[in-house]
């Protein structure tokens, strides 16, 4: 994804540098041939390691540096500065080290370090992992448990029919046409035989027997377990009303959803979204850069405003607006007929096809059946351990304690969902990790939102900037204090508020 063809900027550390343009406890930006380089100074010596973010190429030099850890700017991915290690989801893999020479008070980086990875003390960890679900929490999982020196085996049971994606370009890139399907995968097939984890496709499981620690697919196979992770995800909800079950109905979940979606949409001149939610709005603008007439349903007055208020939610509907999606707002479906749908205002509309996005619902079925604490999810601990000692859950079907005051939460969010899956796999092995707070960010034509924390209700709300303008840092404030900031424009805002929240 990344353009090489341009030499990066800053100075050329293969001819030097003094030492004292490099900040003690900072860094200094420069470049190795086309590779963008950071030379970071600690108060035990220098380091060097590459400038780029390995999930999409982020600058790193305007992210956030905490301590020997150095934050992404776009998506808030974690790099250990010593070692280069990708300590916290989204990225996964390592920035390139590089070794330091110090001569005659000048600091020179010529050659790449052999790279290591940092390795926790851990106890030997259990046998044999299962891993129920393919999404994003389950393949941080097994990835972490590699990652850690984990000998056991690893067996990952997927109802999907295809290898675990990034589901963050489904509703952006892919569905407008600009991401090939070689983009989809969180890693290509090579990486599961390589890592011995047992990927196991279109294998639906039927019941876990907390027993005999087994679980059972629905064709007949059991697979013994001495820990469990749930990571089945969450289900769309389908609005229920006259009619609706005749329609050309889709929804976009899986990397096999959105194929089809696209595949549909290439004869489509008109589409409904119902919902207003992040999905369905992303979709909307993945569709209108594709030329194709997009009329969005919803029940509030304004797009997203439960979630950012008002202010924001004016900036999301104006910005699509401008590009041609028609909304239909403080209204709802009532009815489908004759390839129209009714609204509750008396409105008809004509469409080729419908995009459901009204949210989703956990799949917690399997752990309810078990026996397992069920509250709107399947309720677990700091380290996502369930009610049973070995069982865990991570995802859009944990519930964690992660609101303000310890209060439990279930968050529907990407890099939660992996970094919730990383901290199951350490707890596995022994080693304890705090969660910080949620992240997500959402594009919406040539505007990002970043979002900090969680206010599923706040006080009131504290705006520095200008909305209208894409520039403005947004924070919401309860009785407890700053519970979340949203973001545009100013990147740097959202890492702060990320260091701050996360305490």
């Amino acid at each position: 994804m990344d353009d090489k063809t341009s030499q990066p900027g800053g100075p050329d550390l293969t001819l030097g540098v003094p030492v004292d343009t490099i900040p003690t406890e900072g860094f200094l930006a420069g470049h190795v041939g086309n590779e963008p380089v950071l030379v970071v100074r600690r108060t035990d010596g220098f380091f060097a390691i590459g400038g780029e973010c390995t999930h999409y190429g982020a600058p790193l030099a305007e992210g956030l540096v905490t301590g020997d850890v150095i934050r992404c700017p776009w998506h808030h991915a974690c790099f250990d500065l010593r070692s280069g290690e990708a300590v916290a989801a989204p990225a996964f893999d390592p920035l390139t080290r590089w070794k330091v020479d110090i001569r005659e008070g000048r600091v020179f980086v010529v050659t790449p370090a052999k790279q290591h990875r940092i390795m926790s003390q851990a106890k030997p960890g259990p046998a044999r992992v299962v891993i129920v679900g393919g999404g994003a929490a389950g393949f941080a999982a097994a990835e972490m448990l590699r990652r850690r020196g984990h000998k056991g085996s690893i067996t990952m049971l997927s109802s999907d029919q295809t290898f675990p994606c990034d589901r963050t370009v489904l509703s952006k890139d892919y569905l407008s046409g600009d991401a090939p399907d070689e983009w989809l995968p969180l890693k290509p097939p090579r990486f599961y035989v390589s890592n011995t984890i047992e990927l196991q496709l279109g294998r639906t499981v039927a019941k876990i027997d907390r027993e005999h620690r087994s679980v059972h697919t629905v064709d007949g196979r059991v697979f013994s377990y001495d820990a469990l992770l749930l990571a089945t995800g969450a289900t769309p909800v389908a609005p229920q009303i006259s009619g609706f079950d005749q329609a050309p109905i889709r929804t976009l979940r899986s990397e096999e959803d959105a194929k089809r979606l696209f595949q549909d949409t290439r004869s489509a001149r008109r589409v409904a979204v119902v919902g207003t939610g992040f999905i369905g709005l992303e979709v909307a603008a993945a569709l209108r850069r594709r030329h194709i007439d997009v009329h969005v349903i919803g029940r509030d007055t304004l797009p997203l405003r439960n979630v950012l208020g008002s202010e924001i939610a004016q900036l999301v509907k104006a910005t699509h607006e401008k590009q041609g999606v028609i909304f239909h707002m403080g209204t709802e479906l009532t009815g489908f007929d004759r390839g129209a749908l009714t609204l509750s205002d008396g409105t008809r509309i004509a469409v080729d096809l419908v995009v459901v996005g009204v949210g989703v619902a956990p799949r917690s079925e399997l752990a309810e059946r078990a026996g397992l604490i069920v509250d709107d999810g399947i309720v677990v601990d700091t380290e996502m351990r369930t009610s049973d000692p070995t069982i865990w859950a991570a995802g859009d079907v944990a519930r964690y304690p992660g609101g303000r005051g310890g209060a439990t939460i279930r968050v529907e969010h990407w890099v939660v969902a992996e970094r919730q899956g990383q901290i199951a796999a350490l707890s596995m092995l022994g080693v304890s990790k705090k969660l910080g707070a949620p992240f997500f960010w959402s594009r919406h034509f040539d505007m990002t939102i970043s979002y900090v924390g969680h206010a599923a209700h706040w006080k009131h709300i504290e705006i520095d900037g200008d909305v209208e303008s894409a520039d403005a840092t947004v924070r919401y404030y309860g009785d407890e204090g700053l519970l979340a900031v949203a973001t545009v424009g100013r990147e740097m805002d959202s890492l702060e508020a990320q260091r701050q929240l996360d305490g």
